[in-house]
């Protein structure tokens, strides 16, 4: 059994915000592999999918901060052990669009990986990282740059990175985390060439 975790922020204020672009790749997911409707469980969304093994798509609805909360609840009652937990993420240090891919790693001041690590007690678990670029270096500018949408200009780049997102977590299904970091932990510009 596999979980796959888009963090985002729920509410129509938040849709298709860079914070949100974790909830845009398992909506993706769910939309290619025809899930059932969206429901609340566990302090989330989730649908489900066999691949072969169940596979639960799940946006949690406390808000960023509080992410752990549903996939603590998920991670104990369906005993999913943190490896088998892939997690989507933002990235502001990322360049729009770059794709990262890590086994485990700090929270780097991401607060819905900080809570995800709280309540997994472990910070060994999938890194599905989507740049969303970075503006100045303050407060205000960061906060407010995370809950921007996207612009139309950069509405291609973002996408194909969900499209090459969910292209990874299919190979991440297959069970071969090398293979997905070799593919697709490319800068930008070597993606183009």
């Amino acid at each position: 059994m596999k979980l796959i975790v888009g963090l985002g922020n729920i509410g129509k204020e938040y849709e298709n915000t860079r914070h949100n672009i974790g909830f845009m790749v398992v909506e993706e997911l769910a939309k290619r592999w025809n899930c059932p409707a969206w429901k609340s469980d566990r302090n989330a969304l989730c649908t489900e999918y066999r691949a072969p093994e169940k596979v639960f798509l799940v946006k949690p609805t406390t808000y960023m901060n509080l992410s752990g909360n549903a996939v603590g609840s998920f991670a104990n009652f369906y005993d999913i052990e943190p490896e088998d937990i892939a997690v989507i993420q933002d990235d502001m240090d990322l360049p729009l669009g770059q794709l990262r891919i890590r086994r485990k790693g700090s929270a780097g001041g991401h607060n819905g990986i900080k809570s995800i690590q709280d309540h997994l007690g472990t910070d060994v678990f999938p890194r599905f990282k989507v740049g969303i670029g970075h503006p100045e270096r303050n407060n205000r500018a960061v906060v407010s740059h995370v809950l921007n949408k996207f612009s139309k200009d950069e509405g291609a780049v973002i996408e194909k990175a969900i499209k090459d997102m969910a292209d990874a977590l299919e190979l991440w299904l297959k069970g071969d985390m090398d293979a997905v970091m070799q593919r697709y932990n490319k800068k930008i510009e070597e993606v183009e060439k």
